[in-house]
């Protein structure tokens, strides 16, 4: 004969699990607010907790003949009732931690956050298996109805793991930094990285003939939505460099170059720009004016002195990127600012023809390094070995990885005596380079 005590106790555990359940589900309306979805959460678990104590006593005494059914029954309806609004709760858990994984700063953010994904995924999915098993027990319409809710949930909740996009977005739209083509190819070259192109822009199939050409189209994917975050790609990069930095270069200008001779047109149209010239060795300072992040841009006076100081290391300042604002171009230097707009620089080879064209630079025109404002356009030649100084008002978090790992990439904070860096850096590849013949 069962224990009148425990009897009462189990009555007790499951109206109490009944009420709890019946106030976190009363909830649901009120999940979006401060603190809701927290207070529903905790709920469900009491409740649930509570219900299994019922189920826990009856095993302890011996199984539940001869005992009151109608109790187990409400157990077991609360558990299927409450794994049902588990499920759901994870699927919404698992979809919203999804979306901040996708944008987390680092790879090794991106991956834990997707395993806390996985294991939110993992309580939908044990949810649903208990509420198909009380509805088995209970066998009514209402608990199946439960069952097949909480089922659904889970089916959606692993959805999100099995469907998460792993490439990374390669843009097209011309309003889109230019430059971050350059660290996602070479991520592709150097880490095998998968690649979606962003579809029906101006320069989809630009970017795609690039890619192509540089021997990734094994690493092309469908575009679809949610992709990594590219803020990943700087240290993707720069780990390969890492472990060679020889071999990371010799790679990328393969890939990005190809091995066919420079065009001809490329070459014609570079050597009638710098006709009249200087044969000395020169310099290219970028030019910046953007509204994202303008407080990046360059600064007229601040130009001017980069140039003097170009100058007074001997070599010919050359402009390039965005037109000179505020002021006329500096004495002695030769503007190429919005070079990148002429049409042989936007067809179908853009991309590869930018870079040949300051390869020709290179070895035709005495180019030995840049320095400017953080572009994001300097990272093309830099990645291919041409030395490199940025400037930035404050240590820049992604691309500081490449100081010291990048061979000659080196970030010039602004700020006293900056000035005096950027003339040492000169006087540097001053030394280091020889005089080309005219």
């Amino acid at each position: 004969m069962p224990d009148l005590a425990a009897s009462l106790a189990a009555h007790t555990l499951e109206r109490a699990a009944a009420v709890i359940l019946a106030d976190a589900l009363a909830l649901a309306a009120a999940l979006h607010l401060p603190g809701g979805r927290d207070r529903h959460r905790r709920q469900l678990e009491h409740a649930i907790d509570l219900a299994n104590r019922v189920l826990a006593a009856a095993e302890e005494e011996g199984g539940e003949a001869g005992t009151d059914t109608g109790m187990y029954a409400g157990a077991r309806s609360t558990l299927v009732k409450a794994h049902a609004a588990r499920a759901r709760d994870a699927r919404h858990g698992a979809g919203q931690l999804s979306l901040g994984a996708q944008r987390a700063p680092t790879c090794e953010a991106c991956d834990e956050g997707w395993r806390r994904v996985e294991a939110i995924v993992a309580v939908a999915e044990a949810s649903a298996f208990m509420a198909a098993r009380m509805a088995a027990e209970l066998d009514n319409n209402s608990a199946w109805k439960a069952a097949r809710a909480a089922e659904a949930a889970a089916r959606d909740a692993r959805r999100i793991v099995d469907e998460r996009n792993r490439a990374y977005t390669f843009h097209a739209d011309p309003g889109f930094s230019f430059g971050e083509g350059w660290y996602l190819a070479a991520a592709a070259v150097l880490a095998g990285v998968a690649i979606q192109i962003e579809p029906d822009e101006p320069q989809t199939s630009q970017a795609e003939r690039f890619l192509r050409d540089a021997g990734l189209s094994s690493r092309l994917q469908p575009y679809r939505s949610r992709p990594r975050a590219n803020k990943h790609l700087p240290e993707i990069v720069a780990r390969a460099f890492r472990t060679d930095p020889l071999s990371a270069q010799r790679k990328l200008r393969a890939a990005f170059l190809g091995d066919a001779p420079i065009p001809r047109e490329v070459i014609d149209w570079a050597d009638r720009r710098f006709a009249g010239v200087s044969a000395g060795r020169k310099i290219l300072i970028w030019v910046r004016y953007s509204t994202h992040h303008p407080t990046r841009n360059t600064t007229y006076p601040e130009l001017v002195e980069l140039a003097r100081r170009t100058l007074a290391a001997n070599f010919v300042p050359v402009l390039v990127g965005d037109a000179v604002r505020d002021g006329e171009v500096p004495a002695g230097a030769v503007d190429m600012t919005l070079f990148w707009k002429e049409p042989i620089f936007q067809g179908a080879d853009m991309r590869r023809a930018q870079l040949q064209f300051f390869e020709h630079l290179k070895g035709a025109h005495g180019l030995v390094g840049q320095l400017g404002v953080t572009t994001a356009g300097m990272d093309g030649p830099a990645l291919m070995d041409l030395p490199t100084m940025y400037l930035t008002d404050a240590p820049n978090l992604r691309l500081g990885t490449w100081v010291g790992t990048v061979p000659g990439y080196r970030e010039v904070v602004r700020g006293e005596g900056y000035l005096e860096r950027v003339s040492d850096g000169l006087r540097r590849w001053a030394d280091d380079g020889e005089t080309p013949k005219t």
